[in-house]
C-alpha cells in the first residue's frame, strides 16, 4: 500500500515537473535561406540590421552577409587571412574581428576593421594578449574582449576594453573563471559570460555564469547555466540572454536556455532543429538567427540558418 501510495505521489510529482518544463518549452523555429558556404567555428555579428559571418575552421575567407529583411545572402571583401575561433562585433558602422587562431592553432592579437560602405578591411589596434576561442560584446559604446586561450595554450582571464574614439585598448577586471569556447552577451548595462571549457578540453565543460558591471569594474556570480556546455553562442532577446548549441564528447547540443537577470533564473525554450557547435547568433527585429556550426563534435560544418521567435 505504501509502495502504491509512493508510486502515485511520484507519478504526480513527475507529471507536475513535466508540465512545468513543457510550460517553459516555448517559442518556434523556422528556416532561413542557407548560407552559401558550409562553416564551423565562426563568428557572427549584427551591423545595421545585417548579419556578418567571418572565419571558418576549414580556412574559408569569404565574408558572408545575411539580410534578414530579404532572407538573402551576399558577400563582401574577403577577410585578409584564414582564421577560426575568432570574435566579431558591429559598432559605429564598422565590423570588428578580434583575436582568434591563425596558422592552424596560433592565437593572434590582431584586430581588423571592415567598412561595409567601402568594402575594405584595415588593421586596427591589436589586443595586448593574443588569444583564440575568446568572446566579445559591445557595452556602452565600447568593445569588451574576454577570456580565451593564450600563447601558452592555457586559459587567460584577460578582459580588455576598446574605446573606438581613442582607438585604444585598456585593461578591466579579469574574468573570475578563466575559460574558452564561451559566450558573452550584453543586457541592461551588464555583460554576462556563459559556459565554456577549461584549456580547450570539451570534456571539462563549465556551467559558469558571471556578470560584469562596468560602473564598479566588478564581477558577480549568477545562477549557473542549466546545461554545462562549450562551443556555444548567445545573444540578448526579449529581456533574456539566450544560449544556444554547444558540444561535449557525447555529441552536440540542441538546447536553448534563456537567462532572466531580473529574477536570476533560467528557462528552457524550444530546442534548435539542428544541434551544432562552433555556431554564431545575433538578434534582429525580435528574432534570433542561429547560423552555421558543426553538427558533430570536432571539425564539422554546416550552412544552416535557423530562426527563433520566443
Amino acid at each position: 500500500m505504501r509502495a502504491t501510495h509512493f508510486s502515485i505521489v511520484a507519478m504526480l510529482a513527475g507529471g507536475l515537473l513535466s508540465a512545468a518544463i513543457a510550460a517553459e518549452d516555448t517559442g518556434r523555429w523556422s528556416k532561413g535561406a542557407p548560407m552559401e558556404s558550409e562553416r564551423g567555428e565562426v563568428a557572427v555579428a549584427e551591423l545595421d540590421g545585417k548579419l556578418y559571418v567571418v572565419g571558418d575552421f576549414g580556412g574559408k575567407q569569404e565574408l558572408e552577409i545575411y539580410d534578414p529583411a530579404a532572407d538573402s545572402w551576399s558577400r563582401g571583401a574577403n577577410f585578409p587571412r584564414p582564421i577560426h575561433h575568432t570574435a566579431a562585433v558591429g559598432l559605429n558602422g564598422k565590423l570588428y574581428v578580434i583575436g582568434g587562431y591563425v596558422h592552424e592553432w596560433a592565437p593572434t592579437n590582431a584586430v581588423y576593421e571592415y567598412d561595409p560602405t567601402k568594402e575594405v578591411w584595415s588593421e586596427g589596434t591589436p589586443l595586448d594578449i593574443p588569444r583564440g576561442a575568446l568572446a566579445a560584446a559591445v557595452l556602452d559604446g565600447k568593445i569588451h574582449a574576454i577570456g580565451g586561450v593564450g600563447p601558452d595554450r592555457n586559459n587567460t582571464p584577460a578582459h580588455e576594453v576598446y574605446d573606438p574614439a581613442a582607438k585604444k585598448w585598456s585593461k578591466a577586471k579579469p574574468l573570475p573563471t578563466a575559460r574558452d569556447h564561451h559566450a558573452v552577451a550584453a543586457l541592461e548595462g551588464r555583460l554576462y559570460v556563459l559556459g565554456g571549457r577549461r584549456n580547450g578540453d570539451y570534456g571539462k565543460n563549465l556551467n559558469a555564469n558571471e556578470a560584469y558591471d562596468p560602473a564598479t569594474d566588478s564581477w558577480e556570480k549568477r545562477a549557473p547555466l542549466p546545461t554545462a556546455r562549450s562551443g556555444i553562442a548567445a545573444a540578448a532577446l526579449g529581456g533574456r540572454v539566450i544560449v544556444v548549441g554547444g558540444e561535449a564528447p557525447t555529441g552536440t547540443f540542441n538546447q536553448v536556455e534563456g537567462y532572466d537577470p531580473k529574477s536570476n533564473s533560467w528557462s528552457a525554450f524550444a530546442p534548435m532543429p539542428t544541434a551544432r557547435h562552433g555556431l554564431g547568433t545575433a538578434s534582429v527585429g525580435g528574432k534570433l538567427y542561429v547560423i552555421a556550426g558543426g553538427p558533430k563534435p570536432g571539425g564539422s560544418a554546416s550552412n544552416v540558418n535557423e530562426i527563433f521567435v520566443p
